[in-house]
């Protein structure tokens, strides 16, 4: 026996979130009054205001922001601050070579 995944349509769940901030009345309340769940009128909320779910159980992926929604020069400005991290990290990484060699009394690579 297979359960059927229910759908919602787009215009309940912006109404389900507009009742909510509007009522004051608390998440839980309104939920089950809809027959949802608390999470999935959370998540709903999250998505009104701009957020990004919470991934299903399942899922590996989480979603991420797409890249319409950066403008290039803050590609730019994240590109130049990851190879600047990543720089960095190799420095670490040869440091810390050379120490583990020095430690061993191996010769140290060059």
């Amino acid at each position: 026996m297979t359960k059927t995944r229910r759908e919602f349509t787009p215009e309940f769940k912006r109404d389900a979130v507009v009742l909510l901030e509007s009522s004051g009345r608390p998440l839980m309340q309104i939920a089950t009054e809809r027959g949802i769940s608390s999470s999935m009128l959370r998540n709903w909320r999250s998505v009104v205001h701009g957020g990004i779910p919470r991934s299903r159980a399942g899922s590996k992926v989480a979603p991420t922001r797409s890249a319409a929604m950066v403008s290039p020069a803050d590609q730019a400005a994240e590109i130049a601050r990851l190879r600047h991290g990543l720089d960095r990290t190799r420095i670490e990484r040869d440091v810390l070579k050379q120490r583990i060699h020095s430690a061993l009394g191996y010769l140290t690579p060059e």
